[in-house]
């Protein structure tokens, strides 16, 4: 495993805590596909989340990095309990853009993220080696480590955290990190006010260039919406570490 500095946590990135049943929802997997994967799963970012804790369950290693770990654990209990009341706010603002949730009980559906919160807390105590401070754009792993990788609610939902470049140098460096028969998913492919990637084309052209094949796989949920996930997959070679590139 290779080194890297010490992450600092932005102190505007969400620290969530979606458990298991969520994020199968999100990315368009099901708990059937995440207990035969044939290795490890890269949560990135892992947030608060049950994930790990409720997919060991299944028989699935799960490896959580997030910058938010390089915080004292009461400091980041209270980061994710400000995430839980952000969110509640925002989905009576604009349900819309809430395509999981039933708009009218927002209560209810954030009761979910307090169980899980409690799965993270007893999780990444028992097993600490699975949760890493690290953070995009650059990763602490082999490549090839990861069976499948997931990131969630940032490299798209945070434009002035990762500008046009940033973002292909951290899609690429999620495609080194899993194995060649793998695959990334990426979602939401819109900002925290809904906008949709202007320059999403032309990210996945360059990423083309670096033998990164994607495609954007529409997710369906409830009443007849849905939402995009980015794929990515290793195409013809193992992708080396993204060069500087200029995209807009």
């Amino acid at each position: 495993m290779a080194t890297a500095p010490t992450p600092v946590p932005a102190p505007d990135v969400l620290v969530t805590s979606r458990p298991l049943d969520e994020y199968c929802a999100l990315f368009g997997l099901t708990r059937a596909r995440l207990a035969a994967l044939p290795g490890p799963l890269l949560d990135c970012p892992g947030g608060t989340s049950g994930l790990a804790a409720e997919a060991r369950e299944l028989g699935c290693r799960v490896i959580a990095v997030d910058p938010a770990y390089a915080l004292p654990p009461p400091e980041l209990a209270a980061r994710a309990r400000a995430a839980r009341a952000s969110m509640a706010v925002a989905m009576a603002a604009r349900p819309q853009l809430y395509p999981l949730r039933r708009p009218a009980r927002p209560d209810r559906y954030l009761r979910s993220w307090d169980r899980a919160r409690r799965l993270f807390a007893a999780d990444s105590a028992a097993h600490p080696q699975c949760y890493l401070a690290a953070a995009l754009p650059r990763l602490p792993f082999a490549d090839g480590a990861f069976a499948l990788t997931l990131s969630g609610y940032l490299i798209f939902a945070y434009p002035e955290l990762f500008g046009p470049e940033r973002q292909l140098a951290a899609l690429a460096e999620l495609v080194r990190v899993t194995a060649a028969d793998g695959e990334v998913r990426v979602q939401p492919l819109n900002d925290g006010r809904g906008r949709r990637c202007g320059h999403l084309d032309r990210l996945r052209y360059a990423l083309g260039e670096r033998r990164i094949a994607s495609e954007v796989h529409r997710v369906p949920h409830e009443g007849g919406r849905t939402s995009g996930v980015l794929v990515l997959r290793a195409a013809r070679g193992r992708p080396r570490r993204p060069e500087p590139a200029i995209l807009l």
